[in-house]
């Protein structure tokens, strides 16, 4: 029996990670925070990217942010992408400072505009992985 192939939308969580994806499952988004010079970074790594410090902290974020730049997809061949056609591939500046590339979600293609207030929403896609996407702040 050949084991199923692992689902390409979905990330390979490793030891730097972790905590990030631990973070998600209890609907928390966790942002790091470096002690050295005091800047928070996102995506997760065990150094800061400003100072090269090692002295970094996992932080909750507070969940909000606007959208920072957006591309509305409406062609995407691969699976499981091509069945959720059109969807926003969104760039979200979290209040706190660092960026993040999600999706945009429960938004009319039409009202989708660059510095809009979002808010984090989380979607479990299997027992390991929930994925933080962004939604209108309400």
């Amino acid at each position: 029996m050949t084991a199923a192939p692992a689902r390409v939308d979905l990330p390979v969580i490793d030891a730097a990670t972790a905590p990030f994806w631990e973070g998600t499952q209890r609907s928390a988004l966790l942002i790091r925070h470096c002690d050295a010079c005091g800047r928070k970074h996102f995506y997760p790594r065990p150094f800061c990217p400003y100072c090269w410090s090692d002295q970094v902290h996992w932080e909750q974020a507070n969940g909000t942010g606007t959208l920072y730049t957006y591309s509305i997809v409406y062609a995407n061949d691969l699976p499981p992408f091509r069945d959720r056609l059109p969807y926003v591939a969104a760039i979200v500046a979290l209040d706190e400072g660092p960026k993040m590339m999600s999706n945009l979600v429960e938004c009319e293609l039409s009202d989708v505009q660059v510095g809009m207030p979002l808010e984090v929403v989380f979607n479990r896609q299997t027992d390991e992985v929930t994925l933080p996407v962004w939604r209108p702040r309400r």
